[in-house]
């Protein structure tokens, strides 16, 4: 017999933030269904999370993709609807869109090659952003996100500060906080949620990249409050209560889970 249990459609589900917010999905008794972008050096963790979701008596549906592929956007919501349909009633009940691939460089630079170009800045901002508002247009087409939907997105500080090699994901930052502003205005009325989650800094892959990443993390831990970091799991442990359906009042925000990291920042 096919499982009833509600669904997760997860971008970026492989590590980070999306890979703890799915296996606390599992947890909370969601099917998984994961994008992520792996080579073979990091395809083992990406394993080892659909094996821990598996474990928990859940499917793990996962695509190993690029989430911005207009083409891979239409397999996947199709095999995920496809997939879906064998529930009777059931619908993606939590979106979660946690991309980060983007371009690392200065605007300016003393050499064209060391600044960014105009390709880096409209690859980062399409797949840190705009993807977002395409996987949403999609869902929805396919009457995959209906009444009790929940849509999240993972924003930074970033969108608001200047941090040197940041300004491309800062830029995709914005932007994305204003997606998810329409978002919540244009489904408003079908009863589905958007807000944004703007967590603290985080040791994540993703933070690591970053130049300046290892001074932040440790900027952000000497000031803390409670006297450590964000981890991906709080982040996580966030949304799963957040995607709670008495919360369908909710929307259009953006929300700091960050232990109190802004009050001394």
């Amino acid at each position: 017999m096919a499982s009833t249990a509600p669904w997760a459609l997860i971008l970026g589900a492989s590590s980070g933030f999306g890979g703890a917010t799915a296996l606390e999905l599992a947890r909370a008794g969601y099917n998984i269904c994961g994008v992520h972008f792996d080579l073979r050096k990091t395809l083992p963790n990406a394993q080892r999370i659909q094996d821990e979701i598996r474990s928990q008596g859940r499917e793990a549906l996962f695509f190993n993709i690029n989430a911005a592929d207009a083409d891979k956007r239409v397999s996947v919501i199709e095999a995920l609807r496809e997939r879906v349909a064998q529930d009777d009633g059931a619908f993606v009940r939590v979106f979660l869109h946690s991309l980060a691939f983007g371009t690392l460089l200065p605007y300016l630079a003393g050499s064209p090659k060391e600044a960014l170009s105009q390709k880096q800045i409209d690859m980062t901002v399409d797949v840190m952003a705009h993807s977002l508002v395409y996987w949403a247009q999609g869902l929805v087409a396919n009457s995959l996100l209906r009444k009790g939907s929940r849509i999240f997105a993972m924003t930074s500080s970033g969108s608001t500060r200047v941090i040197p090699s940041y300004g491309a994901i800062s830029a995709a930052k914005a932007a994305l906080e204003s997606h998810i502003r329409q978002l919540a205005f244009e489904l408003a009325s079908q009863g589905i949620t958007a807000n944004a989650i703007r967590a603290g800094v985080t040791d994540t892959p993703a933070l690591r990249r970053i130049p300046e990443g290892p001074a932040l993390l440790a900027r952000a831990q000497e000031r803390h409050p409670a006297g450590r970091t964000t981890t991906p799991e709080d982040v996580a442990r966030t949304i799963a209560v957040l995607a709670d359906e008495r919360l369908d009042w909710m929307t259009g925000n953006v929300i700091g889970v960050d232990g109190g990291e802004e009050l001394t920042a």
